[in-house]
């Protein structure tokens, strides 16, 4: 008989074990790439909201200095908050009493959603499992974004709108320091 050892115990190899072992690499290999891929879990704030062009310029989404804190868990949640830094108070005061322009203005000038994520490092996605949005056709659907992490940067492009611009959200970790 022939032992393996193991950081959690002795195991012996006979049978059982060679049969079980092919199931155990892709773990295994799983468990090692997890352990080698840098997590995206943490605090975030917008560093900018722009949009890709057809023509292949690149402008602001949501206008000068965007405001937005997105938050990824250890338990797979997630919540994105993006805002227009230009947005307009409605005149009456009154949430209830708005025009039909500020209305359009106030849903426009903002991106907000929360629910479960999961991240294929492989792919360099991020599937967004949306609970509830600001935009209510994104409710229960699953939004899939390919993602780029440049050390504490992390950036993920919108599939094309149909004006064939393409969103691209750009974060920033947050820094906790002890005061």
């Amino acid at each position: 008989m022939v032992k393996l050892c193991f950081a959690a115990g002795i195991v012996y190899a006979g049978r059982m074990i060679i049969k079980f072992l092919p199931f155990l690499a892709p773990l295994l290999g799983s468990v090692l790439a997890s352990a080698q891929t840098p997590s995206i879990v943490g605090t975030w704030v917008l560093a900018g909201a722009d949009k890709l062009l057809a023509d292949g310029s690149r402008v602001s989404d949501f206008g000068d200095s965007p405001h937005g804190l997105i938050i990824f868990t250890a338990d797979g949640r997630y919540s994105v908050q993006i805002y227009r830094a230009d947005r307009v108070a409605f005149s009456s005061g009154d949430k209830l009493k708005g025009t039909a322009e500020e209305y359009k203005a106030a849903s426009l000038g903002m991106s907000a959603h929360f629910g479960r994520y999961t991240v294929d490092p492989g792919r360099h996605t991020i599937s967004f499992h949306i609970d509830r949005a600001a935009f209510p056709n994104w409710d229960d659907t699953t939004q899939v974004r390919t993602y780029e992490l440049k050390g504490d940067e992390l950036s993920w492009r919108v599939p094309a709108r149909p004006d064939g611009s393409v969103p691209i959200t750009i974060v920033r970790r947050v820094k906790w320091h002890s005061a």
